[in-house]
């Protein structure tokens, strides 16, 4: 097994967080350093991470209603409140992307790093699905620019063209409307910026569904274990 999936078994971190790792030097096979991902391990092997021993473990997979007001770390030392403080889980656990601290909805979290590669690799294209509230009323050449791509602000100061996206009208109420917005990508708060380009700040934002995994009645702050079927959904999801 390459070293970077195994350390993602173990859960020590994502795929590409561990050959960060590795590439810095803070992996030890047998008691030398290795710097080269790729470095071919089994479970005979003794492999350090920043000096600590690391073995497989019991993989754990959460589905948490994650409520606005929390943020989406494990541990945030300026934070008020973190995804751990509400599951209290004996395991390390991580998420599988983000959610920013105004949004609420559905969030996995898991110590099995395989899973969390699948699901935010940009070549699986696995849908999320959020229910947003916007300022005015959404026009239908604005749906469709939505739905087309929009050219979005990044973080370094550069644009993003983001990828067509499933968009459709829910209810149309004074002074807002109530979109159901599909999208296969992860940006930065992408659908917060797609809807301020097209002139309709987002006033409330929740996901409702990754890929086919959904659950309406996990109120927020709850949480519940994923299930078997679940799970193997997931990891054959595209």
């Amino acid at each position: 097994m390459r070293l970077q999936k195994y350390m993602a078994h173990c859960g020590v971190a994502s795929r590409r967080k561990a050959e960060q790792m590795i590439a810095e030097g803070r992996v030890q096979v047998n008691g030398e350093v290795v710097t080269f991902p790729g470095t071919q391990v089994s479970e005979a092997d003794e492999v350090k991470v920043d000096g600590q021993s690391i073995a497989p473990e019991q993989h754990v997979y959460i589905l948490l209603n994650k409520p606005k007001g929390v943020v989406s770390t494990s541990s945030d030392r300026h934070a008020d409140q973190t995804l751990l403080d509400l599951i209290h889980a004996k395991e390390r656990l991580y998420s599988v992307g983000r959610l920013d601290k105004e949004t609420s909805g559905l969030l996995i979290l898991t110590n099995d790093g395989d899973l969390t590669f699948q699901l935010t690799h940009p070549s699986r294209h696995v849908t999320k699905t959020y229910r947003c509230t916007v300022r005015g009323k959404v026009s239908a050449s604005e749906v469709k620019q939505l739905r087309d791509g929009v050219s979005i602000p990044m973080d370094d100061g550069s644009r993003y063209q983001t990828q067509s996206a499933e968009v459709e009208v829910v209810k149309e109420n004074r002074g807002s409307t109530v979109l159901t917005i599909r999208i296969s990508e992860g940006k930065k708060r992408q659908v917060r910026k797609m809807c301020a380009e097209v002139g309709h700040p987002v006033i409330h934002l929740e996901r409702k569904a990754i890929g086919s995994l959904t659950d309406p009645s996990i109120k927020p702050g709850q949480w519940r274990y994923l299930t078997k079927e679940e799970i193997e959904r997931l990891k054959a999801e595209h």
